[in-house]
């Protein structure tokens, strides 16, 4: 494992009965209640329709159709939307095909612009796009990239960017084994900057990197693994369960 705890910190995001909906009838999530503390991993698994993707997209601003008792975000009420919380938010998604005429070099720098990082560390950068195995490819336009170099493009900016809550939507998805590798370390080393939340369907990704795990079904966290709980067999116990129902 790769957890290598710090101390979490207070309080940063608390979320109370939110739901979700995407035709006005059946909720893909119902009164989901979470909190993202300061300096953790958290790690969302589930099967397929469980909502891990939903709840990405409503605290990405993404989606509307959606109702929530309470949001606040470092002690005060928020919107998804409110510019204070986008500006310490980024999301990766699963699948991307924004910027397309952009190279990764002139992505970085809207990106870096955009959450007034002018100053980006090209250190860290560089490092990044070495670990990532990107280094022939920062000047190739997004739309002429494979599935998983443009999503390096992503991840490489969230990483360098460095905001306080970084949203990953199964993030492993077409990725290398050396670039996979890779990932499990920057989620696990962020906890130095920041929080991060993120989704998979690979129980090792969950496992490795994670303060926490919401096991998901039907729109509810049906059980929660913190710590020395989280264990490989238990979570797949819990998902066989969720199948078998």
């Amino acid at each position: 494992m790769i957890r290598g705890r710090e101390k979490m910190g207070s309080s940063l995001l608390h979320i109370q009965d939110l739901s979700a909906w995407y035709d006005g009838e059946r909720k893909v999530l119902s009164d989901l209640s979470m909190e993202l503390r300061e300096h953790e991993v958290v790690g969302l698994i589930g099967l397929n329709g469980a909502g891990k993707t939903t709840f990405i997209k409503v605290l990405s601003g993404l989606l509307d159709s959606f109702s929530t008792e309470r949001a606040v975000f470092h002690g005060r009420s928020v919107g998804f939307r409110d510019s204070a919380f986008k500006m310490d938010r980024y999301t990766v998604f699963a699948e991307d095909a924004s910027f397309q005429y952009f190279t990764f070099r002139e992505y970085l720098a809207y990106a870096a612009a955009a959450y007034r990082r002018k100053d980006l560390d090209r250190g860290v950068v560089d490092a990044l796009v070495r670990g990532f195995h990107f280094e022939d490819h920062t000047d190739v336009l997004l739309k002429d990239l494979s599935t998983g170099n443009r999503k390096k493009v992503f991840l490489i900016t969230a990483f360098a960017v460095r905001p306080g809550l970084l949203l990953l939507d199964e993030p492993v998805n077409g990725l290398d084994f050396q670039s996979t590798e890779f990932l499990y370390q920057q989620i696990a080393g962020y906890r130095a900057y920041g929080t991060v939340l993120f989704s998979s369907h690979i129980l090792e990704s969950i496992t490795m990197t994670c303060d926490r795990v919401h096991v998901l079904e039907e729109g509810s966290i049906r059980q929660t693994f913190e710590g020395d709980q989280i264990n490989a067999a238990k979570i797949r116990e819990v998902l066989r369960y969720e199948k078998d129902v």
